[in-house]
């Protein structure tokens, strides 16, 4: 199973969008996924999943996750790294089964000027960690606001271009 990660909590969030772009791009593809919006965390996520703590709400997502043999991870810039909320869902999660040796593809996104280099460079240290293996084509998409038309969809060719040459890697990796 191939799983994409919208890694943000945030209602309406531009990581949203561009994750249901991809998903809806690698279909036309040919590769089925599932979208996974940290959104759909439980409100009590915190408290009743850490530290040996599960819930059965958690349990739907912890199959979802050991299930998942590719994941796509959609990353936004939080005060110069990730999202904090990503992380906790990586530590909730169960070790070493749930990322051990699978595989994963990062596309950092950013409203600045450069499209989550530092975060998608953390996030890629803990996926080390992990034994996660990271696709070497990451992408860092500057500038969102700007990338993304009414449709939440990418039109800029260069944007286009890019995006596509990483889904088309992803799919034959």
């Amino acid at each position: 199973m191939i799983t994409i990660i919208a890694g943000t909590n945030r209602p309406n969030s531009n990581t949203l969008k561009v994750a249901k772009y991809y998903q809806n791009q690698l279909a036309e593809k040919g590769l089925q996924t599932k979208l996974f919006d940290l959104q759909d965390l439980p409100s009590n996520f915190v408290a009743d999943n850490l530290y040996g703590k599960k819930t059965e709400a958690f349990d739907k997502i912890q199959e979802l996750i050991t299930n998942t043999s590719k994941f796509l991870f959609i990353i936004p810039e939080y005060n110069g790294s990730y999202p904090g909320v990503l992380k906790t869902l990586i530590d909730a999660c169960a070790f070493p089964e749930s990322f051990y040796d699978k595989k994963a593809c990062l596309v950092g996104i950013s409203s600045g000027k450069y499209g989550n280099i530092r975060g998608i460079e953390h996030f890629n240290g803990v996926c080390a960690y992990l034994h996660l293996h990271v696709m070497p084509l990451r992408l860092h998409i500057p500038n969102i606001k700007q990338e993304l038309n009414e449709n939440g969809e990418f039109f800029m060719q260069d944007t286009l271009k890019f995006t596509n040459q990483q889904m088309d890697k992803f799919v034959a990796y």
